[in-house]
């Protein structure tokens, strides 16, 4: 059970000490809890979109807080059980926690998606990144910045190896979900970043997004962000972009 006590104040980000989210090979509580609700409201959802697949994922049944560290006990979950989860989202029975990768172009801008009409988030722009899933886990552990680099491959072409990282990570929660981030510097300027992923979006038959945009400004109504977006901009066109050495 997470001691939600401990956990920093909601929407407030802070440096991340240390990570680590083990893979229980044991079926999740609430996916045991709900099945029969998962199923059914699975069939609602792909009657809404045909295009979901309801493949497996990484769903933390606790999470803990605690001056930095971050640990979690996690379980593989059908995607199904996931949508039904975050229609409610109780942190009680579960939380979300996924990796952001913050690209930062060399001019200071940062680069986001908008996700596509068949995806489970259309419409929403954020930085590339995805649930943690099956092939993140290694020996029994969540492989965050692995799940990282094959999502920002994935859905914009880019190599996060050619970026110079970011020397810490970073973390804020809200709405029982832990955004895990690290900023990622590359070379070239927003206009060349937003080609190279246009390029790769149109050499993709079946894309996850429909649009590449590069942000400049922490404005929150400029986009239809989700909510851990607003937070992240305000805080790194307050000047901690610096976090990559060069910014």
């Amino acid at each position: 059970m997470s001691n939600f006590h401990d956990w920093p104040e909601a929407g407030a980000i802070f440096p991340v000490s240390d990570f680590d989210l083990t893979v229980l090979d044991t079926p999740h509580p609430y996916e045991q809890a709900e099945a029969q609700a998962a199923a059914l409201n699975w069939q609602a959802e792909i009657a809404r979109n045909p295009a979901f697949f309801n493949g497996r994922m990484v769903l933390p049944r606790a999470i803990m807080i605690r001056q930095g560290a971050i640990r979690g006990e996690c379980h593989l979950v059908d995607y199904s059980t996931f949508l039904l989860w975050r229609k409610t989202k109780p942190r009680d029975k579960a939380v979300h926690l996924f990796g952001l990768p913050v690209i930062l172009s060399a001019d200071g801008a940062v680069i986001a998606i908008r996700m596509g009409p068949h995806t489970a988030n259309p419409g929403r722009v954020y930085c590339a990144a995805g649930s943690l899933d099956a092939s993140d886990i290694v020996e029994g552990r969540c492989d965050v910045e692995g799940n990282m680099r094959r999502e920002v491959a994935e859905e914009t072409g880019l190599d996060l190896a050619a970026a110079t990282a970011g020397e810490s990570f970073w973390a804020l929660h809200a709405d029982s979900v832990v955004t895990l981030f690290r900023l990622y510097r590359f070379s070239q300027t927003a206009d060349e970043l937003v080609s190279i992923i246009e390029r790769h979006a149109a050499d993709d038959p079946q894309p996850e997004i429909d649009a590449a945009m590069a942000i400049t400004t922490a404005d929150p109504t400029l986009y239809d962000y989700p909510p851990f977006m607003p937070g992240i901009l305000s805080w790194i066109f307050a000047g901690h972009s610096k976090d990559t050495g060069d910014g």
